[in-house]
């Protein structure tokens, strides 16, 4: 299932916002007419998502034939900062829901997930998954209260017919800022309104890019002593970030004229071929050629030049209020529907049959696995592909390297403030990047103050 970038930023959830007790979220634990369990489960794709919707009904219809004593009732969609809230106060939490990565430390703080740790000590695919992504969803006595189904880290996403013009080995990306600057130059230079780099800098966007270019020059966002929480950004690490940006906006001219872009802007200019590089993950691809006319061909992604990156991803947790049979069968879905890796090539083949990319990362498959699982997916992903997985080996092979750090708390609060450093160094020559730190570390304290 498919998490582009537009989607990602708009429905980035911070629960550290939700001040809800476990005893507001209930669960029906009502058998199911003959004897079933039923649980109602979020994930259903909207409509205007056909081929997502019909993969997910179609599965749907699968694992209750497999498994006739459970009843899945889907409910559609995924994360919504709207409703969530009103959701767990009003009873209405499903049993088996989705979360990001940036949800689940609140959530198991308040107490508004399953402890599953003896549920899923029989679950095989438990010890496929990567350490880390798994420990997202611990308490810190090491209880466990969700699993990961899918993860993304942030890369940079380039035009290889632009670079091949522009005289650059298109299977070389860059590895330093310094050659993502040098290549900017030179993209920018072919003229006809090419535009070498470009970033966010609006509607929360900017701010999350900020993070990740933190993440990518050693540095981190917040920090935590005890149960507080400070800002960790104002030093020089981040300020050379941000005066590689001005340089690139002011002195290259290789950011072009129009600034307070966001994702579709971008994409956008990115399909037509007018842009050379922006940062993004790897499903930002599709996008491209569904959305913007682009072709598989004319993308690569590469792994961060520099020393981490900004980690995301996805999960599923239980209602504390479920019943154990609710809690079993919920985890045998979880398990069936995005963990098995018996499933992988049914999964590839799913697809295929709806002529959809195989051979990206992550797509339609997770990156969470580790081992044998791992060199199975490879193998298997190599063997269907229908787009050159060429175009994407820098990304895999520099994220190795790489650091993963998750967004900080209060996330969405943090990106707000994060904006104006953005927009600041991208629409102001003059702009003082000391100050505009100063200035954002102050409020962001005040936002991470929120954080209990």
């Amino acid at each position: 299932m498919q998490r582009t970038l537009t989607r990602r930023t708009t429905l980035l959830v911070a629960v550290t916002a939700l001040g809800l007790s476990a005893c507001g979220s209930e669960s029906s634990n009502q058998p199911a007419p003959g004897g079933k369990v039923a649980i109602t489960v979020t994930g259903q794709p909207p409509s205007s998502q056909a081929i997502e919707r019909k993969i997910f009904d179609a599965d749907v219809a699968e694992f209750e034939k497999l498994n006739p004593d459970i009843d899945i009732v889907p409910h559609e969609g995924f994360m919504d900062p709207k409703t969530f809230s009103a959701k767990l106060a009003g009873g209405q939490l499903e049993d088996v829901y989705y979360v990001y990565f940036t949800d689940p430390a609140n959530i198991i703080a308040r107490r508004q997930a399953a402890d599953i740790t003896e549920h899923i000590k029989d679950m095989a695919v438990v010890k496929q998954l990567q350490p880390a992504l798994l420990d997202i969803f611990k308490d810190r006595g090491g209880k466990i209260y969700g699993l990961p189904t899918a993860n993304y880290s942030m890369g940079l996403l380039y035009n290889r017919t632009l670079f091949t013009k522009a005289g650059l080995d298109p299977d070389k990306p860059p590895t330093s800022w310094d050659q993502v600057r040098d290549a900017a130059k030179k993209i920018s230079a072919l003229g006809n309104g090419t535009i070498g780099f470009a970033d966010l800098s609006k509607n929360n966007q900017g701010g999350w890019h900020l993070v990740t270019w933190a993440y990518a020059m050693g540095s981190q966002i917040a920090r935590q002593e005890g149960e507080k929480w400070t800002a960790d950004f104002n030093n020089a690490k981040v300020k050379q970030a941000l005066q590689l940006l001005k340089d690139m906006r002011w002195t290259d001219n290789s950011m072009g004229e129009k600034q307070l872009l966001e994702a579709t802007d971008v994409q956008r200019l990115m399909g037509a071929g007018q842009l050379g590089m922006y940062l993004g993950a790897p499903d930002n691809v599709p996008v491209l050629v569904k959305e913007f006319k682009g072709k598989y061909d004319d993308y690569g992604v590469a792994a961060l030049p520099g020393s981490g990156t900004l980690l995301g991803g996805e999960g599923y947790m239980i209602n504390p209020k479920a019943s154990p049979e609710k809690i079993k069968a919920g985890l045998k879905w979880i398990d069936w529907k995005y963990l098995d890796p018996n499933r992988i090539e049914q999964r590839i083949n799913q697809y295929l049959a709806e002529q959809q990319p195989i051979g990206l990362p992550a797509i339609p498959t997770p990156d969470i696995y580790t081992g044998d699982t791992r060199a199975k997916q490879a193998e298997l992903k190599t063997k269907y592909a229908n787009v050159p997985e060429k175009n994407f080996a820098a990304y895999l092979e520099g994220n190795t390297r790489l650091k993963g750090n998750l967004e900080p708390p209060n996330a969405q609060q943090v990106y707000a403030v994060l904006d104006n450093v953005m927009q600041g160094v991208l629409t102001n020559k003059d702009a003082n990047i000391d100050q505009l730190l100063s200035d954002a570390e102050a409020k962001v304290n005040s936002a991470l103050a929120q954080v209990k």
